[in-house]
Order: C-alpha cells, then sequence, then structure tokens
C-alpha cells in the first residue's frame, strides 16, 4: 500500500511535569467516546477556548488485544494547578519525561504505520525504550477523514 505521509522527522523533547484532568472509554471506538467526554467536561470550564494552553493528549488504555474488538482511550488536558477534581474527570499529574517525536497528519487508519516508523526509528538510535507513557498530542480536531498528533514515544539516554 503505498503512503502519502510525510517522510520522518524525530525531535528529542523532555516533558515537563504538569497536572491534567483525565476522562476515559472503553469500547470498539473509544477515541470517539472518550472525546466526547473530554470536550462536555472542558468546555464550559473555557479549556478549548485557546488551543495551545491547555495541550491535549491521549493514549490506548487498556491498548487492543486479539480476543476482542473493544479497547480503552484515555484524554488527559492541561489543566491549572487552582481546578480540583470534578465530576466527569479525574485530575493527575504527569511527572513528564524524555520522547521521541515525530508528526502525523493524515488518515485515522495510518496512525499505527508511523508509530512503526518511530519504534524503527529508536531501535536503530542512540535511545532506548523507556517506560514513562507513550503519548499523542491532539494537534487537530479530528474529522472523519484526517488528523493531526504528534506521537511521543518514550525514551531514555
Amino acid at each position: 500500500m503505498e503512503s502519502n505521509m510525510e517522510p520522518l522527522a524525530v525531535r528529542i523533547v523532555r516533558l515537563d511535569p504538569m497536572r491534567v484532568a483525565s476522562v476515559h472509554a472503553f469500547s470498539a471506538s473509544p477515541e470517539h467516546e472518550a472525546w466526547k467526554k473530554l470536550n462536555t467536561w472542558a468546555q464550559p470550564r473555557g479549556l478549548l477556548n485557546k488551543p495551545g494552553e491547555h495541550r491535549i493528549f491521549g493514549f490506548n488504555n487498556p491498548s487492543p488485544s486479539g480476543g476482542s474488538p473493544n479497547y480503552g482511550y484515555e484524554f488527559w488536558i492541561q489543566v491549572p494547578p487552582a481546578l480540583k477534581d470534578e465530576d466527569g474527570a479525574a485530575i493527575k499529574t504527569f511527572d513528564g519525561g524524555l520522547y521521541a517525536v515525530a508528526h502525523f497528519k493524515g488518515r485515522v487508519e495510518d496512525i499505527s504505520e508511523r508509530w512503526k516508523q518511530l519504534s524503527i526509528w529508536c531501535e536503530n538510535s542512540a535511545y532506548k525504550f523507556a517506560a514513562h507513557q507513550w503519548l499523542e498530542e491532539h494537534l487537530s480536531t479530528a474529522t472523519a477523514e484526517m488528523i493531526e498528533l504528534d506521537l511521543y514515544l518514550p525514551i531514555t539516554e
């Protein structure tokens, strides 16, 4: 299959610790359900009004497995220190970490190919895979056809 993805360019980024509000869904299409929960919770609090100010990350939780069409997806949105646990979202502290980051803009079904490319890059680099949370930073609202993300692969030196 021919890919129309941009060439892989990797940058090394250290994410600082941050406070996040977390929402989660588990189903055959949890990303969409989790996004609805995040939007419902964050919109009235004004957290979606300034896109760069409250970064949004997501990740599979748990990852898909062979025996079931269902899996989980968790969204995090960066929140200010004063925000407390509220119905609809849990406040968590993320410790941050070192990441290899690759940009992705394309069809949702091609995201796994970009993750594969980033993993192969890591295997052939001076870095090693690390155990902290892998992340997808959501840079645009997904449509049925397109999405724009930065993929954060946890690494160590």
